[in-house]
């Protein structure tokens, strides 16, 4: 009954900005990590940016210095805030949790991601 809810996609201008949402509900224990994964047309999915419970975050090398993660710990959620956003970045977004649905236990998740279009 663990699930991840996405939410912001759109339509966006090329220079423009968005900002993701993904919020966990469920059976949550605890959070080992949440983040964000894409997958343009023609590619494989890839890392967008991920913040561990406790760790440092990790961002592609496509999104440094554009793209900045972040979480709500009360609320399960993490946002993306996209910036400076390219044609380059028009992709299905996923949202991805590593969550403790049972004590010791944890299981990898999935959203059902959301479109990003970047277009003039």
């Amino acid at each position: 009954q663990v699930q991840l809810v996405e939410s912001g996609g759109g339509l966006v201008q090329p220079g423009g900005s968005l900002r993701l949402s993904c919020a966990a509900s469920g059976r949550i224990l605890s959070i080992a990590t949440m983040g964000w994964y894409r997958r343009a047309p023609g590619k494989q999915r890839e890392l967008v940016a991920a913040m561990p419970s406790g760790g440092s975050t990790n961002y592609g090398d496509s999104v440094k210095g554009r793209f900045t993660i972040s979480r709500d710990g009360a609320k399960d959620t993490v946002y993306l805030q996209m910036n400076s956003l390219k044609p380059e970045d028009t992709a299905v977004y996923y949202c991805n949790a590593v969550l403790e649905f049972r004590a010791g236990t944890y299981s990898d998740y999935w959203g059902q991601g959301t479109q990003v279009t970047v277009s003039s």
